[in-house]
């Protein structure tokens, strides 16, 4: 058994500095290639050039945007198939990335430059589409396809209405394609700070509840002989999932199937025990949205495939890959 520990922290290890390592080479790649020099003369004191311009203001913002959004969906993609005991949850296949766009698209057509508020937005339309698909499971004894197929159904609702507002809205208008695709280009600092701090605070609760939410995985009923309360930590951990993802929809758009495909990786190499399975999650979404960002600013230049675009490359495959292999209640 410690042996297995040993290996699984082996990994997490590995995880980690891979993690690292594609954020340096993010920061360096790109159209404009940028050497280890520019970045030590940032912290000489002296007026940035053109190369360090594009560091501070283009690279480094976007880098740290696909970090965040991608540990924030993968994590929240975690909590979500644990706490409906659904391997297909993932938050872009129930409507909970529909809910904190459409929120989001909602916020900006009516206050334009209020960023820091857009993730509070993305929360609440995330936090809401989360409890109406966990409630209407719930209460129609729905299994867990057809809990699927609501989420699919109330994913197409609120993206028309994201839509509606779009065609309504000038302001929201201008960003709408980007958006729905979903990508990293044009963050910018103060769109990022609130959503990061915001998946970070939802990450570090997540892992401080991870044997509360291990136990609350194992079935309701369990959970209660064991003296949990049902009710509050549910509530807590549909939150947290909602947070994840809605901050991450917020600034980096409808971005699907990180959600999905990480946590299933993560459990294949360490396991479902959740104080691995969690950060596993974590560090490896976050590597993976860096290194589909990468291909999709690198590997075509000059032109730009959008992170969107090439997640759905690999994430529709990997769905039929999944219900193609696995048994469902009909």
């Amino acid at each position: 058994m410690e042996r297995s520990n040993r290996k699984i922290r082996f990994r997490l290890l590995m995880f980690f500095f891979a993690m690292l390592g594609m954020a340096v080479l993010g920061v360096l790649f790109g159209a404009v290639k940028i050497g280890p020099g520019e970045i030590l003369a940032l912290f000489s004191g002296k007026e940035p050039g053109a190369q360090g311009r594009i560091l501070l203001y283009v690279r480094l913002p976007r880098v740290a945007g696909a970090f965040v959004a991608g540990a924030g969906l993968a994590l929240s993609g975690a909590v979500i198939q644990m706490i409906l005991d659904n391997p297909l949850a993932g938050p872009n296949i129930i409507g909970v990335n529909a809910g904190a766009g459409f929120a989001v698209v909602l916020a900006s057509a009516l206050f334009p430059r209020a960023y820091a508020w857009y993730p509070f937005a993305a929360f609440a339309g995330a936090f809401l589409t989360v409890l109406f698909v966990y409630f209407f499971g719930k209460k129609t004894g729905a299994s867990r396809i057809t809990l699927v197929l609501s989420g699919v159904a109330v994913n197409s609702i609120l993206n028309g209405a994201s839509d509606a507002v779009f065609t309504i809205s000038e302001e929201s208008l201008v960003a709408s394609n980007a958006f729905k695709i979903g990508g990293l280009g044009g963050i910018s600092i103060p769109v990022l700070k609130a959503a990061a701090v915001a998946v970070f605070a939802a990450a570090v609760l997540t892992v401080l509840f991870c044997n509360e939410l291990e136990v609350f995985a194992q079935g309701e009923e369990t959970a209660k002989s064991l003296g949990l309360s049902v009710p509050f930590y549910r509530f807590l951990f549909l939150a947290l999932a909602a947070v994840l993802a809605g901050a991450s929809v917020s600034f980096a758009g409808l971005i699907g199937f990180v959600g999905l495909i990480i946590p299933h990786i993560a459990r294949l190499l360490v396991g479902g025990e959740c104080r691995y399975f969690l950060p596993a999650s974590a560090m490896l979404g976050a590597f993976f949205l860096m290194f589909c960002d990468f291909v999709g600013r690198t590997f075509f230049a000059p032109y730009e495939i959008p992170v969107g675009i090439i997640l759905s490359f690999v994430g529709a495959p990997f769905f039929f890959w999944l219900l193609i292999r696995r048994k469902w209640n009909a």
